[in-house]
């Protein structure tokens, strides 16, 4: 072999290293988002006509910006959850009404959020909408906020009935006077949900499902839901009249990552 096919080949071999050093990370980045599992569906693709006002997308929520995680405003669940809730959703628009989701799987990162915003005494922007009378200090205790969520496993999702036809509800604006979650619906922030009593995400008592304070049609509604979705395999959170999961769970003790996104679903 001569000299310079000898320095051609070294040449070649410190190409092809830098090469693949080169491409490394970006092979790396592009298999390091964690994806869903192939059970796991966009609820649009399995009906349609539920509505979606994904709060986390927006800056509409207790923490008072778009939550780690949503990079589009899309509920993915468990196939079985979605599937469950077509058939909750058939029942309820033959009596005027249709659902609407607020959350559904939410991935561990925007749990790791809701925790440093609730370690943070002195963010206090949402309070006076959506905890008015709870102290930051006891969000934990109380357990309005927790280091893990059932919504990471997929099938748990929050959700409420609006009567048909349906209305916009009009965009939040940041820096707008807040009003507490639990006044009068005509003076909360506007939501073309039927009265519960109280708005979503109300860190109060009463957002009990039932509570003994919520009478006439606002505990008329929240048993409609209820009912409605018990009657399919649902299991209503007694804290939350908006909470509910799917049983049985496909994955009771897996908490996962992926992006809420269209990019995150195997079969879409």
């Amino acid at each position: 072999m001569t000299r310079l096919s000898t320095a051609v080949r070294g040449l070649v071999a410190t190409l092809a290293t830098l090469l693949a050093v080169t491409a490394a990370p970006a092979t790396a980045q592009a298999k390091g988002e964690p994806k869903a599992p192939e059970d796991f569906v966009a609820l649009r693709t399995v009906d349609p006509t539920i509505l979606q006002e994904m709060r986390y997308f927006t800056p509409h929520n207790f923490v008072g910006e778009r939550v780690n995680g949503y990079r589009q405003p899309l509920c993915i669940l468990t196939r079985p959850a979605a599937e469950a809730l077509h058939q909750a959703q058939r029942r309820l628009v033959r009596q005027g009404y249709t659902l609407k989701v607020y959350d559904c799987y939410r991935p561990q990162r925007a749990v790791d959020h809701f925790v440093r915003w609730a370690e943070d005494l002195d963010d206090q922007a949402m309070k006076n909408e959506f905890y008015p009378n709870v102290d930051k200090t006891r969000l934990f205790v109380d357990g309005y906020i927790a280091e893990k969520s059932g919504h990471s496993r997929g099938s748990t999702m929050d959700l409420t009935i609006v009567r048909l036809p349906t209305r916009p509800t009009r965009p939040y604006v940041p820096g707008e006077p807040l009003v507490p979650c639990y006044a009068p619906q005509g003076e909360r922030f506007p939501d073309n949900s039927v009265d519960m009593g109280t708005g979503f995400d109300c860190f109060d008592t009463l957002s009990h499902t039932l509570d003994p304070r919520i009478q006439g049609e606002q505990r008329a509604n929240r048993l409609l839901l209820k009912s409605t979705l018990e009657a399919l395999g649902f299991v209503n959170l007694a804290e939350e009249w908006w909470h509910y999961t799917y049983k049985p769970e496909p994955y009771p003790d897996t908490y996962f990552d992926f992006p809420v996104s269209w990019n995150s679903l195997t079969r879409q």
